[in-house]
């Protein structure tokens, strides 16, 4: 009997052995299952795309991580890591001011990205100070560009985001106006005066308020220079009897006035990344190419100074990124997702400049069929990086983030 009750007991704690084994087993297959399930869910997501998301310096989870593809704007976190390598923290834009005895003011531009109206408001204070009094022509040179081709991937449109660059222009190369009812135009900022330039380009646009490329339909940059300086001038008393004048500071010409940017590299690289400005970006593109092989910038000059840093500095090759231009317009661009980790690995010291989203430092990238994220997910003292870059038709790039983002949360920590 008691053989038999012995006999009941060891079957019944054999069968709970049993339960707890395969309980165990069961629990830790759960991660396991719910991974597979996470990276089917996101995998269905992507038609054509990559995606790679580190924690604690490991790989969490990658799908297509060597193929390359275009980044659109996620590009302009290279731009900027190239930037402040290149350029270095300190770097601060100059443009050079000349005048000589027939009262003529030369403005020789060197890719100022930031000479908006308030910089130019200052610098015809200081020209001014300096025994600036009146004024015959202002001539305006931007030699020390040398662009045989516009802007990639930049179109002839309207649109803002599409104004070419070169080494002289003033507020991003765009106009900003309203025009009323009654047809009347006036500046549509504060800090601008109304120029002859706005009532030309309003016509035949509707009452409202209107940012305009200046140099659609025919560059009218330098004439916009001109145009602001000499309006500045005014404000400020400064007397003008003549014309703006397209041509190069003559040679033997002394130096008036060296003005220096009143915006540090890291301010222009945070309305770069904030605002994801074309402009900017490949304004700084330029300043690479004088920086490491001289004036005049050429598209040359910055293609291999920026190709020449992922190379030496990062260790990627032609396969794993391709550069034509700074800012992510161009559809040439060609990037894979591990390169643009190793990018972010190395601007982690700079990842404040990032923009912020819903807890996320975030850079995304927009264009016709191309749909990118990246930047870090922030876990404690740590920053852990991912990359999203899809070349499709549907943009899928919220849902994949967002199934990233709870692989992060639940996943296991690698090594730091």
């Amino acid at each position: 009997m008691a053989l038999s009750r012995a006999a009941a007991l060891f079957s019944k704690a054999r069968g709970l052995r049993r339960f707890f084994f395969f309980s165990a087993i069961l629990l830790l297959c759960l991660p396991s299952l719910s991974w597979a399930g996470a990276g089917h869910s996101l995998e269905s997501l992507v038609e054509n795309g990559g995606i790679l998301l580190t924690r604690g310096g490991a790989t969490l989870y990658a799908h297509n991580q060597d193929r390359p593809f275009i980044p659109a704007s996620v590009l302009k976190i290279g731009t900027a890591l190239a930037a402040i390598e290149l350029l270095g923290r300190e770097y601060r834009f100059t443009t050079r001011f000349y005048y000589n005895p027939d009262h003529d003011l030369y403005i020789r531009g060197l890719a100022d990205p930031l000479l908006i109206s308030e910089e130019v408001a200052r610098i015809v204070a200081v020209l001014r100070s300096r025994g600036l009094t009146s004024l015959r022509n202002i001539v305006v040179d931007e030699t020390g560009c040398r662009l045989e081709n516009k802007t990639e991937g930049a179109t002839s449109t309207l649109n803002p985001y599409d104004a070419q660059n070169g080494c002289l222009a003033v507020n991003f190369n765009t106009i900003h106006l309203v025009k009323g009812k009654d047809g009347s135009v006036h500046s549509a900022e504060e800090q601008t005066p109304t120029l002859p330039l706005m009532h030309e380009l309003a016509r035949g646009l509707p009452p409202g308020t209107h940012r305009l490329n200046a140099t659609a339909g025919g560059d009218r940059s330098l004439r916009l220079v001109g145009e602001l300086f000499a309006a500045m001038c005014k404000e400020q008393g400064v007397t003008m009897r003549g014309r703006i004048i397209p041509a190069p500071v003559p040679e033997g010409l002394k130096l008036f006035y060296e003005h220096t940017s009143s915006r540090s590299l890291d301010e222009v690289l945070a309305g770069l990344l904030k605002y994801s400005n074309n402009f900017i970006a490949n304004q700084l593109f330029l300043a690479m190419a004088a920086k490491q092989y001289g004036w005049p910038a050429t598209w040359d000059k910055g293609q291999r100074a920026v190709t020449s840093f992922y190379r030496n500095e990062l260790g990627l090759s032609e396969k794993d990124i391709v550069v034509s231009e700074g800012s992510g317009l161009s559809r040439e661009n060609r990037l894979t997702p591990k390169a643009l980790i190793a990018i972010l690995a190395a601007f982690k010291p700079y990842a404040g400049l990032l923009p912020a989203q819903d807890g996320v430092l975030l850079k995304s990238g927009t264009m016709t069929g191309i749909y990118a994220y990246a930047g870090y997910f922030p876990a404690g003292d740590r920053l852990d990086s991912f990359v999203v870059i899809l070349n499709q038709r549907e943009n899928n790039r919220d849902r994949v983030l967002a199934l990233l983002r709870a692989l992060h949360e639940g996943g296991r920590a690698g090594k730091d």
